[in-house]
């Protein structure tokens, strides 16, 4: 039944996007333009470049004040899915001596040309989002985007930087508001295996 729901919705959404764009274009434009949206390209092959088994080591710091941060190693999996349209990576380690789950969506969108983010794990119930640019200059990701902060209730915001290092080591950073100002909290070093 669900397949189904997915079918007609699909459809309808193609069907809608066509009709709103046929004023301005013809029914064969309009099906390249969809195709252009739908094909991976360079970017996705860059995002493939990460294929296979990584070792973590990862750092956390509560607040700008924290002079050494907590440390735990461990592992993460990358594939490509959906046709090589996203880049899912599995992750598993340890956080304040608890053990850690947590996977990512990352994503090239060919219309807005921006890369979205999502992240969900089992150190809570919530979903963190974010889209952002590739910066040449720093060979980096840079994503801007929201969660929920559990003690306060509220969405809070946060950047966060992929840096291609090279092609067997990456790091991710993550930097967050501490009363107005910006700290990283969270760097991940990654080492293919």
């Amino acid at each position: 039944m669900l397949k189904y729901f997915f079918i007609i919705y699909f459809a309808a959404l193609l069907f809608s996007s066509l009709t709103l764009a046929q004023d301005e274009m013809s029914q064969n434009e309009q099906m390249n333009k969809w195709m252009e949206y739908m094909t991976p390209g360079s970017t996705h092959e860059m995002l493939a470049n990460s294929v296979g088994e990584w070792k973590t080591v990862s750092k956390w710091w509560m607040d700008p004040s924290s002079d050494e941060p907590m440390q735990s190693e461990g592992s993460a999996t990358f594939e490509m899915i959906l046709g090589g349209r996203y880049q899912k990576s599995s992750h598993s380690s340890e956080v304040m001596g608890m053990p850690m789950e947590g996977i990512n969506l990352l994503g090239y969108d060919n219309a807005t040309q921006e890369f979205t983010s999502v992240w969900i794990d089992n150190m809570g119930t919530g979903t963190a989002v974010a889209k952002g640019k590739y910066d040449e200059d720093s060979n980096s990701i840079i994503m801007n985007g929201f969660m929920v902060d559990p003690m306060t209730e509220r969405e809070m915001t946060f950047k966060q930087v992929y840096i291609k290092i090279d092609d067997d080591r990456q790091i991710v950073e993550m930097y967050m508001d501490f009363d107005g100002e910006e700290f990283k909290s969270m760097e991940v070093e990654m080492i293919r295996q």
